[in-house]
């Protein structure tokens, strides 16, 4: 059997008892944090013109909630329509390579497809399961190939999670499930020209959380998908990747989850938290001389060396991809969180000195794919220097659930009062208990 179909009949066959304890746990954070970025994402320009093109346009059966307007939309433009505003503010969960987000395809098309299916809290705790390992297990057979060629993973790979997602809220029989992993494929798309002073990073896992409950819907009514999607001669992984590895889509399938997700402390592309941690131990070094710094470098892995040197950005959106930018201003404010990448700082005479001034280096003995040493030297002559393999929110320096609640807090404080926030949060915390999710999704309309 192929790997496409095997990789269907795993989720046509997982059920709520079958996804470790562990991982429905990690779900749970995943959807706190997730609602959190979504609802204060929901305010950015670039979330209000898609729900409001959503709501115009795809209100044609109102099935599914819009975060943060409550607006009523079919399920697949809510899950366009989510999955822009939980991309807006560069606060989304990341894998543990940094190469894609799992919640704004995965949850957005989990979210919206189990509301409209009146779907139970396990229901869509499943499906946000399966579409989470399918997103990781196509990104293991398709990376650092696919990103290395330009595509962004978070499309590419996620609109397959959102199929597996949609596939399993709607119930699909394995066959299916290929289909719609067909289906899926003939949308598969996202590219990494997405770095500049545009909306166009946030638009990425819109149309991938939408064309998955779609491919889910289609299959469902009898559309059927090429069963060879991924490993056939024409495939994602050959079409994407120029080979890439079919036997990573089911290793360990059944016994294995390769769900590996982290959570951002700062508002900006998770490659660059690293820096960012260098930056602020830094801070604590110079003890107030920033001021008599003359020369600054960051090493960074040969995987990571060429991305991310903007070194004047021009918009908050290009600031939050701009590991010079972050560097300069957690230095400068000892915090890197939404208000600092904002138009305030982006002018601010030191951050824009510190920033113009720090160097690239590529260093492969560095021991991860995002390790970063930032390196100061003073006027003096004095130098100062910080390595930082693990960023804060990663699996091995955890953000603690007092840190999420904060964040959520900070973030969704923006929309509603604390009494929805706590409630929200009680709601997420029992969510196998709920007999139908629109017990959470109803909490979302102001």
């Amino acid at each position: 059997m192929h790997e496409t179909l095997r990789l269907a009949e795993h989720v046509a066959k997982l059920r709520f008892d079958d996804v470790p304890a562990s991982l429905t746990e990690e779900l749970k954070v995943l959807t706190l944090d997730y609602l959190g970025v979504a609802l204060r994402g929901s305010l950015t320009d670039s979330a209000r013109i898609v729900a409001g093109f959503q709501t115009d346009y795809g209100a044609a059966r109102p099935e599914a909630t819009i975060i943060g307007t409550g607006a009523q939309v079919s399920a697949q433009a809510a899950a366009f329509a989510n999955a822009v505003a939980a991309h807006s503010i560069e606060l989304d969960d990341v894998d543990d390579l940094a190469l894609f987000h799992f919640s704004p395809p995965v949850l957005s098309a989990a979210l919206a497809a189990a509301e409209a299916a009146g779907a139970s809290g396990k229901g869509y705790l499943l499906a946000a399961a399966a579409g989470s390992e399918v997103m990781a297990r196509v990104s293991n057979a398709a990376n650092p190939a696919m990103r290395d060629r330009g595509f962004h993973s978070t499309a590419t790979c996620g609109v397959f999670g959102a199929a597996a997602a949609a596939a399993t809220v709607e119930g699909l029989s394995p066959a299916e499930v290929a289909c719609s992993f067909g289906i899926a494929g003939a949308h598969a798309a996202g590219l990494m020209e997405m770095y500049g002073p545009s909306m166009q990073k946030r638009i990425n896992p819109g149309p991938a959380a939408q064309n998955g409950v779609v491919a889910a819907r289609l299959a469902r009514r009898g559309y059927t998908g090429a069963d060879t999607i991924f490993e056939g001669e024409r495939g994602v992984l050959r079409a994407f990747t120029g080979g890439g590895d079919p036997q990573a889509l089911v290793d360990g399938l059944g016994s294995e989850v390769p769900v590996r997700i982290e959570y951002k402390a700062y508002a900006c592309a998770r490659p660059i938290h690293n820096a960012v941690d260098c930056a602020l131990l830094l801070r604590k070094q110079l003890a107030g001389r920033l001021s008599e710094i003359r020369e600054m470098t960051i090493f960074r892995h040969p995987a990571w060396a060429s991305y991310h040197q903007i070194s004047s950005p021009r918009s908050h959106h290009e600031a939050q991809v701009s590991l010079n930018h972050a560097v300069a201003v957690a230095l400068v404010e000892g915090a890197a969180f939404l208000d600092q990448f904002q138009e305030e700082f982006i002018a601010h005479p030191e951050v824009r000195r510190l920033a113009g001034m720090l160097q690239f280096e590529a260093d492969p003995g560095l021991p991860r794919g995002v390790s970063c040493n930032l390196r100061a030297t003073l006027a003096s002559g004095e130098s100062f220097e910080a390595q930082v393999d693990y960023p804060k929110g990663s699996l091995e320096n955890p953000m603690t659930p007092e840190d999420h609640w904060r964040k959520f807090q900070s973030l969704a404080g923006a929309r509603f009062a604390a009494p929805r926030l706590e409630a929200i949060r009680a709601t997420v915390e029992h969510l196998e208990d709920l007999g139908s999710i629109r017990e959470l999704t109803s909490l979302f309309a102001d």
